[in-house]
């Protein structure tokens, strides 16, 4: 086996190896809500969550994939190094803030990282700054739209069930979360694993295995596989803050939350945009708990939450940018 094959399968592997950590380390955001309200066990959930991510290969395009992977940073510039140096820009900031149990964005994390090396690479004409207004954009955006579609959801449910007793309406909601768990489940795996998806591809691209961007079958298999089980080793310290820390959700509430949030994420899914599923099941849980009464959402953990949010992108490019010098200066060639 040559020298670049071997660089080839390497990056392959590694890309998976964040794929598995994005499955691990967002957990919490499919299976938060339907433990934390018990109407699913924890190991039924990641079960059930993990199965969801996986099929999704079969139903959505690579639309985010392609933004993620040619939309981002000039493909002229980009080097295994660099790809290799962004991966652990993403890789180390997730494992940080999964320690900490901070819900914080593995996509982010991969965009900072992939940003950091290739500025340390070719300085800042590396970025595409066009592919990079959208995200940036919905960084606030997608937050929004989850609190807003979530409150709106769960007003509209509270005046719909009006009349009906507690005990009906948390039968019905009961049965319904696992439905909807299942749906926000089944978005977060069409939309997460399509930047792993764009990172090997990319990879394929500079390495002349491909003569255009587009994604092999296998490499979408490859992304869903490990990401379905990164979910299904589930990362419980972030379950923990996003089940129960920010607001005390009831089956209701847990089906508003995932619905309004899988809603958000296929528009932006369809719509080729590289959007935060964390950070949109984090606007929506908060919205949820908003309908009750302002104090009913724990706001200091929501403070924690969004600093988190801030540094991810600036923390994964210094760290992936500080990763290309190593990486450069062990293996030039890289």
């Amino acid at each position: 086996m040559d020298a670049a094959l071997v660089t080839i399968v390497v990056v392959v592997v590694v890309a998976l190896i964040f794929d598995y950590i994005n499955g691990f380390h967002d957990a919490a955001n499919s299976i938060a809500t339907v433990v934390s309200t018990r109407v699913l066990s924890p190991g039924q959930a990641v079960v059930w969550a993990a199965f969801f991510n996986f099929i999704a290969a079969f139903f959505f395009g690579t639309a985010v994939a392609k933004t993620v992977g040619q939309g981002m940073v000039d493909l002229n510039i980009v080097t295994y190094g660099v790809i290799l140096a962004g991966l652990t820009g993403a890789i180390v900031w997730n494992l940080i803030t999964w320690y900490f149990g901070l819900p914080t964005s593995s996509s982010h994390a991969l965009f900072g990282g992939y940003a950091g090396a290739a500025v340390a690479k070719a300085g800042f004409s590396a970025i595409i700054v066009a592919g990079w207004t959208k995200t940036l954009i919905f960084i606030v955006v997608a937050p929004l739209i989850g609190l807003s579609v979530g409150l709106l959801l769960m007003t509209t449910i509270f005046w719909m069930c009006r009349n009906t007793t507690p005990k009906r309406v948390d039968k019905w909601f009961r049965r319904m979360q696992v439905t909807s768990a299942a749906g926000f489940s089944l978005m977060h795996g069409a939309h997460d694993a399509q930047k792993t998806m764009g990172i090997i591809t990319g990879a394929l691209v500079t390495g002349k295995y491909l003569d255009s961007f587009v994604v092999p079958f296998w490499v979408v298999i490859a992304a869903h596989a490990a990401i379905g089980l990164g979910t299904l080793t589930g990362g419980w310290r972030i379950i923990k803050t996003m089940g129960a820390k920010i607001t005390k959700l009831q089956p209701v509430g847990g089906f508003a939350a995932e619905t309004g949030a899988a809603v958000a994420i296929y528009t932006a899914t369809a719509l080729g945009v590289g959007i935060s599923t964390t950070h949109t099941i984090t606007g929506a849980i908060i919205g949820v708990g908003a309908t009750r009464r302002l104090s009913a959402v724990r706001w200091g953990v929501a403070r924690q939450i969004v600093w988190a949010w801030i540094l991810t992108i600036p923390a994964s490019a210094f760290i992936g940018a500080i990763s290309f010098y190593i990486l450069h200066y062990f293996g030039p060639a890289l």
